[in-house]
């Protein structure tokens, strides 16, 4: 019976992907060949959080409707310090 692991967790084994020879290039003067398996993992790993952080928005703009542009603006200004943002967002 095999167990349901999240991403990142479990015994690490190698799988074959394809990709195209710069991307191959590129991977390695940004990597070195041994650090390869952990970047791409990396990378893996963020897109699967965004993803389902996608899945999540979608399901509460589902229930809820869509998300206020206004007040998102504003929030996002209460966290980058934004005095002037601040002032209207609370």
């Amino acid at each position: 019976m095999a167990t349901s692991q999240a991403p990142g967790e479990g015994p690490v084994r190698p799988v074959s992907v394809s990709l195209h020879e710069g991307t191959i290039a590129a991977l390695k003067a940004r990597t070195g060949k041994r650090g390869m398996s952990a970047y791409v993992e990396t990378l893996i790993q963020r897109q699967l959080e965004r993803d389902r952080l996608r899945e999540l928005i979608e399901d509460a703009e589902t229930e809820h409707g869509p998300v206020d542009r206004a007040a998102v603006d504003a929030k996002r200004a209460i966290l980058r310090g934004d005095a002037a943002g601040s002032a209207d967002a609370a």
